[in-house]
């Protein structure tokens, strides 16, 4: 079964931030720039984007309130610029802010200021003020924001009291919320059916409606009582939905741990309970007398006209990149008759952003470019002539939805002059073959490629793929690292196979682009699921291909008999309780293999189908339905890829519960590990921390890391001029931070 919710993409990977020197000539009136993009989703909004392409207009019309430079580390003095050696040549990074870290040890605190340049107009001309900021960091905070943007889970001063509205949410501790949940008083079961399970049952009746379009209710309604009904003989009969619903909700008399089992994500569903009970706490005080109402975010101050302050508890040290994020102006997406800073009024009633989400297709910023309109699949771009580093060179763009197939073509002919398609070894070969002279570089197209802020992964759900329905024991450890081995020994051929030179092989969950990824030359390298059950290695030193698959395959063998699987004559027989001899692998490879992980699923399908375990490739061309599944956590294996952020904090992918954490690992020391490396910006600290983590997450078998891909992005050598485009592109600074100063022949 799957949630019939859309995906939170973790993936974004489009940046940009205000990188330029000021004073750009006037901007050009001729032909268009135009650039080849995939795919919009029509958030064009800094507060909602998810969708890659959606993030990249954002981040051209909401430069960063704190901007990165080109190895991903902050630009402090935004207004006066600051100069930096990269590969051999300074380059000057501007912002629309200076912001200053002071950490006061003794309060045990940690303040960023924000000093907003004072020349800011936002394309209608109004100035940008500290009002904008207050008005946005609240928008960001609010309790029913449900963006990508993850400010709300820093620990700033009174944050956690204010989204309550009570100053008792600070004494509502883990301890009295585990004590409450054993409980289990008859308001708070009432409140956990009401919250939780009457709507993720709705939602999942919803589901199967939808994915039986086309077939009888019946049909659906059958499908929807052998799922979740707890009483066998349960007979749905001439019922409807909604009765049936009610019977199910009753079934399960605010039992979410069955619930959860059942819907294949028990850890998810408990945290979810305890955000109920803690809120049902709350409510208690609050009913009792105790605490009081929260008007304001104390860690949260205007100091002026153009100057904020943000106070936290503690440090954090992934706290710089949560500022990396548009600023949206009070006077269009709020109520100014409802902003009064002095009265605790932020431009918006608290708990209802539906009147910002609803202007996301009519975006109004202060970036390089105004958004015009989005018709017939293009988004149409003006040069801002009053933007604050000066009006850009080139008046107009147009980004234009194209296949990622036609990308090339499209340079070449000239129906768009910038594009990013997929780097592969065929596309390297076209590109050579275009400019005639084998050469990603030549008089037709022009090619950067940077390593991609991300890597490619086979991911393996432990709530689905266990032993015994115990996700975290060592039989269930055993069973993922079974096909996580097979998966493993096949990435080399493959991976070059598809990409060529274009990618490399990686051993650790973690992009190759973080300080903190391991490299092979330290003593304690190893390649990823490469010991057996004993912890023995299981390659020797001049293997062929074939002698590596024959032992691979015996290496799983033994995970798969400690697992309790029978092994008889090479073969497993029977599975023990709560796993299974059959597993689904979905991808999205457009139906036809199209994948960087499609050979490796092939070649693993064969190799376990030889030692008795299935291993069914779902190849989907409708990729949301990949997306629908690990959003609802009940995948069983898939292959996807990650964007990484500037930092390599791995809470948003690794944390117990949390809502990305595809894997549902939920494992104590590693959130510990999560946590602690938090706690410093020291990377010689943090580095040994993440290695540790690392190692658990390998421990777990939930996830085979494939690839480091490169990004490439191609431009015309005919219509735009070369000396304009960004140079040393990085996975933090990439060209479009300087789209103002693109220039066309």
């Amino acid at each position: 079964m799957r949630k019939n919710k859309k995906l939170v993409s973790v993936f974004l990977t489009g940046t940009m931030a205000a990188g330029m020197i000021g004073g750009v000539a006037q901007a050009a009136e001729g032909t268009p720039l135009v650039v080849a993009v995939t795919t919009f989703n029509e958030k064009f909004s800094p507060l909602f984007a998810e969708q890659t392409y959606d993030q990249d207009v954002c981040d051209v019309i909401f430069p960063w309130l704190l901007t990165l430079d080109r190895s991903g580390s902050p630009v402090w003095n935004g207004i006066e610029g600051e100069t930096r050696e990269y590969n051999g040549t300074e380059y000057t990074y501007y912002g629309m802010a200076d912001v200053t870290q002071t950490r006061d040890e003794e309060a045990d605190e940690t303040i960023y200021n924000f000093k907003l340049r004072e020349d800011i107009t936002f394309t209608d001309g109004v100035n940008l003020t500290a009002d904008d900021v207050i008005f946005s960091l609240y928008a960001y905070c609010d309790p029913s924001y449900d963006g990508n943007q993850t400010l709300y889970s820093q620990n700033i001063k009174g944050l956690k009291n204010y989204r309550a509205n009570s100053t008792a949410a600070e004494s509502v501790t883990s301890d009295k919320v585990d004590e409450v949940m054993d409980e289990m008083p008859e308001a708070l079961k009432a409140k956990i059916v009401d919250e939780l399970i009457v709507p993720l049952l709705t939602d999942e009746m919803g589901w199967c409606e939808d994915n039986y379009e086309g077939y009888d209710m019946e049909s659906a309604i059958e499908m929807y009582v052998a799922f979740y009904a707890l009483d066998e003989s349960y007979d749905p009969g001439e019922k409807t939905q909604e009765e049936v619903i009610a019977d199910v909700v009753a079934m399960y008399d605010g039992d979410y741990a069955t619930l959860g089992a059942n819907y294949g994500d028990e850890e998810g569903i408990t945290e979810e309970a305890k955000t109920v009970a803690e809120n049902y706490l709350i409510d208690e005080l609050k009913e009792s007398g105790e605490g009081e109402e929260v008007p304001n975010i104390e860690g949260i101050k205007k100091l002026g006209d153009y100057e904020v302050e943000v106070t936290l508890d503690g440090y954090d040290a992934t706290t710089p990149y949560r500022f990396n994020i548009g600023i949206v102006p009070l006077h269009y997406y709020g109520d100014e008759s409802q902003y009064d800073y002095e009265n605790n009024q932020f431009g918006f009633t608290r708990g209802d952003l539906s009147s910002m989400k609803e202007k996301s297709t009519k975006p109004l910023g202060y970036g390089p470019y105004k958004f015009v309109k989005y018709e017939n699949k293009i988004v149409y771009l003006e040069a801002n002539e009053n933007y604050f580093l000066g009006a850009p060179k080139t008046k107009n763009i147009q980004m234009k939805e194209t296949d990622d197939s036609d990308k090339i073509p499209a340079v070449q002919q000239g129906t768009a002059d910038i594009a990013d398609p997929s780097g592969s070894k065929s596309a390297f070969a076209q590109i050579g073959g275009i400019n005639g002279n084998g050469e990603l570089n030549g008089d037709v197209i022009n090619t950067i490629t940077t390593d991609n802020l991300g890597y490619g992964y086979i991911g393996i759900n432990a709530s689905t793929v266990n032993v015994g329905g115990e996700p975290g024991s060592e039989e269930s450890k055993n069973l993922r690292k079974a096909i996580a081995t097979i998966l493993s020994v096949y990435r080399d051929v493959n991976i070059d196979s598809y990409y060529g030179d274009a990618a490399a092989v990686i051993d650790y969950p973690i992009s190759n682009t973080s300080w903190a990824a391991p490299q092979k030359s330290d003593a304690d390298y190893h390649a990823a699921f490469s010991v057996d059950v004993n912890g023995n290695d299981i390659y020797a030193d001049g293997m062929t291909a074939e002698e590596k698959y024959e032992a691979a395959k015996q290496a799983a063998l033994g995970y798969l008999e400690a697992a309790g699987y029978t092994v008889k004559d090479g073969k497993v027989t029977a599975a023990p309780e709560g796993a299974k001899m059959s597993y689904e692998i979905m991808v999205g490879a457009d139906g036809k293999g199209d994948h960087p992980s499609f050979g490796i699923m092939a070649d693993a399908k064969k190799a376990l189908g030889e030692i008795g375990l299935e291993l069914n490739i779902n190849d989907l061309s409708d990729t949301s339905q990949l997306f629908d599944s690990m959003s609802a956590h009940t995948t069983e294996l898939w292959a996807a890829a990650w964007a990484a952020d500037a930092d390599p904090d791995m809470y948003q992918v690794y944390y117990s519960n949390q809502p990305s954490n595809h894997y549902c690992i939920a494992d104590p020391e590693l959130d510990k590990l999560i946590m602690e490396a938090r706690t410093s910006d020291d990377q010689s600290y943090r580095k040994p921390l993440y290695k540790e983590a690392l190692e658990i997450i390998i421990d777990w078998g939930v996830e085979v890391p494939v690839y480091q891909r490169q990004n490439c992005v191609i431009y015309s050598s005919q219509r735009v001029n070369a000396d304009t485009f960004t140079k040393d592109a990085t996975p933090f600074y990439q060209w479009i931070k300087d789209i103002a100063l693109i220039e066309m022949n």
